[in-house]
């Protein structure tokens, strides 16, 4: 199972892909690179999900195409999917099984199934074996599934919500201790969410999508700085922003108001004069600030244009 060189974990271009009248996967491209935490961030049916079923090769590319580690999973999925570790939103597990039964009928798919640290993750996640899976809450049943995908220790980790409907207790537990065993390890996680907050706090790059469409994708360290919040007052009263180049969004009235900047401010601060308006504070934006920014901009266009 040899991976093909210099291939990145996960690699798509121009993947699109329709559910009868709905697209749900718009010509997204993107790579995701080795030994980082990858963060994709959507609002509920923006796509994620559908992604995530073309990288486990449970749904072939209608157009584009996508690869793990140099090879199709759709097509290959012995080379791919052996490599990934995964665990699904829905926690897809055989209910009526043991934890220990799940272990070892899982070790059974791979070989490199490390028994002693399935035994650690058994101990850090505070699991029974002899319990019936049928009997775990929420939390355990998820603790159970992240501890099948991590124990063969694979290069690639996909972890579709991990969160969903889980405690802030919880959450925290399952994500950083998939990100403590597989990223600082030189190994690549891949998650979905939609919780901002969430992925602001372990990611190294982010993609944000919408609609099936790519927004962003970058290093999140460029997309904050790539943005900054102003401060703006102006000579007299406004009754809306003015439309500016380099300026997504404006929110406030009268003579104050806030805008999201995407360009340099000193560019902004310029053509900001011209309209006798000038900028009295600066700051980096959180990742939610700009994923409202950009989604709600597309909001917008995409009612415009149903109308």
């Amino acid at each position: 199972m040899n991976d093909a060189p210099n291939a990145a974990p996960v690699e798509i271009t121009g993947l699109s892909r329709r559910f009868r009248t709905k697209l749900a996967l718009d010509n997204v491209s993107l790579t995701v690179p080795q030994g980082c935490v990858f963060g994709l961030l959507g609002e509920n049916g923006a796509g994620k999900t559908t992604l995530i079923k073309h990288i486990m090769g449970l749904l072939v590319p209608q157009s584009g195409s996508i690869k793990v580690f140099g090879h199709e999973p759709a097509t290959d999925p012995e080379a791919a999917l052996g490599r990934i570790g995964y665990l699904s939103e829905d926690r897809d597990i055989p209910r009526w099984m043991r934890i220990y039964e799940l272990m070892r009928y899982t070790q059974g798919f791979y070989p490199k199934w490390d028994e002693r640290f399935a035994e650690e993750l058994l101990r850090t996640f505070e699991l029974d074996p002899s319990q019936k899976i049928k009997t775990l809450s929420l939390g355990q049943t998820a603790k159970t599934g992240l501890l099948c995908a991590l124990a063969h220790k694979p290069p690639l980790v996909v972890l579709d919500e991990p969160s969903s409907g889980l405690d802030a207790v919880v959450r925290r537990h399952i994500l950083h201790s998939a990100i403590r065993h597989v990223a600082e390890e030189g190994r690549t996680v891949l998650f979905s969410s939609h919780l901002l907050d969430e992925v602001e706090r372990v990611s190294d790059y982010i993609a944000i999508m919408h609609s099936g469409k790519l927004l962003l994708c970058d290093r999140l360290s460029a997309i904050r700085d790539g943005h900054r919040r102003l401060i703006v007052v102006f000579d007299a009263p406004q009754a809306q922003g003015p439309p500016t180049p380099g300026i997504l969004e404006w929110e406030g009235k009268g003579k104050e108001w806030r805008a999201l900047c995407t360009q340099p401010v000193s560019d902004v601060r310029a053509r900001l004069a011209t309209l006798s308006g000038k900028i009295v504070e600066e700051a980096v934006p959180s990742l939610e600030e700009i994923f409202l920014a950009r989604v709600g901009k597309k909001f917008d266009e995409s009612e415009a244009q149903a109308s």
